[in-house]
């Protein structure tokens, strides 16, 4: 079974976010916590929010991924933005721990200058600041493309935040496919040495979710631009190879290609013409 789905509005509130993802044909989607740009955040209609459980829950819908505001840096020189991102963190998990089933993805963040031991050190900081023992959500560190000053374009970058932080069961990673290829990460021609890679730097049983996307550059280009499926550098084989991946078909995909539902929805529908079992 293919584990798949795409990044819906959560303006409309869970239910209508499980519709959105029943029109696509996928069984898992991704949402932003708040406004991606913005920080307030609504309040939680719980009614809405048991009703989703009941309906993905019959529907056996895999572990969804809610992703944290683009304001959101941990790295940041500026005390005041580092408080507002732990403020983020609090406030997201006290609602997504009323879900069963997800995961909490975020950007590591830039370190904006200050260089990349001091941007790791203050995001292991904030992670022990906001992570409790008893949590059911899992945090997942997100590989990046290394546009400017991001911190977990490598693996090693990422496997340093891990080795920080005190709750390690309580972190994981998600990895997408852009931004490893931008990343400098070669998928493309070599996935089975990147994975291998992975799993001994970083482990692959720490891999929980992939972001599924193409990408508008050619490998090792830093910049995070994404296309659609199999119309970039990446290419459809590529994907092919990714979601047969015996290491990775498991694990629950998230479209995040400049698409609208109905274009998402032809996305997963190849996709699904792609799997082999």
């Amino acid at each position: 079974m293919l584990n798949i789905g795409c990044h819906v509005s959560s303006g409309k509130g869970y239910v209508n976010m499980y519709k959105d993802t029943i029109y696509v044909g996928g069984n898992t989607f991704q949402f932003f916590t708040r406004n991606p740009r913005g920080g307030s955040v609504k309040e939680v209609d719980i009614d809405d929010l048991n009703k989703f459980i009941e309906l993905s829950q019959k529907d056996n819908f895999a572990y969804l991924l809610a992703h944290a505001p683009y304001t959101l840096n941990c790295a940041s020189k500026d005390p005041h933005i580092r408080e507002f991102a732990i403020k983020v963190f609090k406030e997201d998990l006290k609602v997504l721990n009323l879900l069963p089933k997800v995961y909490y993805n975020f950007h590591p963040g830039s370190h904006v200058g200050q260089g990349e031991e001091e941007g790791i050190s203050l995001i292991i900081d904030a992670l022990n600041n906001v992570i409790e023992e008893d949590q059911p959500t899992m945090i997942l560190l997100e590989t990046m493309a290394g546009k400017g000053s991001e911190i977990g374009y490598t693996f090693e970058q990422i496997r340093k935040i891990m080795d920080g932080v005190t709750f390690k069961d309580k972190v994981g990673v998600c990895l997408d496919t852009c931004h490893v290829s931008d990343g400098g990460y070669d998928i493309v021609n070599d996935l089975d040495g990147v994975l291998n890679h992975f799993d001994q730097v970083i482990g692959l049983d720490h891999l929980k979710a992939i972001h599924l996307n193409d990408s508008k550059n050619i490998m090792g280009a830093r910049k995070d631009r994404h296309e659609k499926i199999g119309e970039g550098y990446l290419g459809r084989e590529t994907f092919r190879k990714i979601i047969n991946h015996p290491k990775l078909k498991d694990l629950p995909f998230i479209l995040e290609t400049p698409n609208e539902l109905d274009g998402y929805k032809e996305e997963i529908e190849l996709l699904k013409e792609m799997k082999e079992d």
